[in-house]
């Protein structure tokens, strides 16, 4: 019989975040989802993120308290749960937390153990470390930017889950897990520097590998991947909505090609010099009927053809409700936690919770008596 559990395979685990915005509160989600016990450390005062509190989908699953960093009570709270924690999460800029009292070396004085998760966007060395910057920067210096957009026109900024969510959030969580996994044997904590930079030039490797066998040319919208082939690449239908076609394989491209139906003479993609007149017979087939017929021609066959859809239509494909990829807390429709699990199943997750809610049931369950100077939840 298999053992099942509701808990998430990091139950146990616990983090401190200190509060910040972006890509930080995202590695702290992903923490969460999977059965964390994450605390939330934030200021006094006005939320840092204009996006309201209760309306925060990264700040769900978790408990929320406010500790005021600039008094030395705040301090010694934070170190007093560090003392008890297995990972710290900080998303200043380097030399923050030392300035604070609330650096590595601090942290280790009470708990060894500790893995000191940072996360920024240039990293803690190099010329840029202590420079401002937003995604679009980090990635317009890795390669990545100027990968993504089509022939002659400008680099398309990917909103920012190439730089922000893929480069940085999802390099903290494992560099943290790869950490904790080595404390747990050597009994020894670790910094993991997670800068947005390394974590997009990571994301480019698959690209550097096909450059290095000539596969893949230095320039953007000319490659098999970025929109220079006809055969991978969005197309308008009638109804003004749009079809993604991945035809990459020569078997999907054929069932692609007889579906639409592409005339034999301009069907063959050996010959670059004939992509133009295939692009427009593409194009075409498709401006002759709406999102709604196409789909019903290509779904369920090996074409590799999908409807682009918003944000507001994703939760409703019926692939994605039949997995319930999509699910609603708090009254927001959300991603659901991925990746899923067998038998350790985490929990539903549950709203985000007011700024500094948990403050006095945090400080109890972690049996913490240092005192907080801060205002509680609804004082502020």
């Amino acid at each position: 019989m298999t053992e099942s559990s509701t808990t998430g395979p990091l139950n146990g685990l616990k983090v401190i975040e200190l509060a910040g915005i972006g890509p930080g509160p995202y590695a702290a989600m992903l923490l969460a989802d999977m059965g964390a016990d994450v605390v939330r450390v934030e200021r006094p005062g006005p939320a840092a993120s204009s996006v309201p509190p209760e309306q925060d989908v990264l700040r769900r699953n978790r408990r929320s308290i406010v500790v005021d960093l600039r008094e030395p009570e705040g301090v010694r709270t934070v170190l007093a749960l560090a003392a008890q924690a297995d990972v710290l999460l900080e998303g200043f800029r380097p030399g923050v937390t030392e300035r604070l009292g609330l650096g590595p070396a601090d942290c280790w004085n009470v708990n060894p153990r500790l893995v000191y998760g940072r996360m920024t966007g240039w990293g803690q060395s190099g010329p840029l470390a202590s420079a401002t910057g937003h995604d679009i920067g980090y990635i317009a210096i890795t390669g990545a930017l100027a990968s993504i957009g089509r022939a002659g026109q400008p680099p398309v900024p990917p909103v920012n889950l190439v730089g922000d969510f893929g480069g940085g959030s999802t390099f903290l969580v494992i560099g943290v897990l790869a950490a904790v996994w080595e404390a747990s044997r050597s009994g020894r904590g670790q910094i993991v520097d997670a800068a947005i930079v390394d974590g997009a030039s990571s994301l480019t490797a698959l690209l550097h590998g096909l450059m290095a066998a000539g596969q893949w040319v230095d320039q953007r919208g000319h490659n098999f991947l970025d929109t220079g082939a006809p055969w991978y690449d969005t197309y308008r239908t009638a109804d003004d909505r749009w079809m993604a076609v991945g035809a990459l394989e020569s078997k999907f491209y054929a069932e692609f090609t007889q579906l639409l139906g592409i005339p034999e003479d301009l069907a063959g993609r050996d010959d670059a010099s004939m992509w133009p007149q295939l692009r427009e017979a593409i194009a075409q087939a498709f401006s002759a009927r709406t999102q709604d017929e196409w789909v019903t021609v290509f779904e369920g066959t090996d074409a590799c053809v999908a409807p682009v859809l918003s944000l507001t239509e994703a939760a409703g494909h019926p692939h994605l409700a039949a997995r319930d990829t999509f699910i609603e807390v708090g009254g927001i429709t959300q991603p659901a936690p991925a990746p899923r699990f067998s038998r350790t199943v985490p929990r539903r997750p549950t709203p985000p919770p007011p700024i500094g809610a948990d403050t006095a049931d945090v400080l109890r369950d972690w049996m913490i008596t240092e005192g907080v100077v801060a205002p509680q939840a609804g004082d502020q």
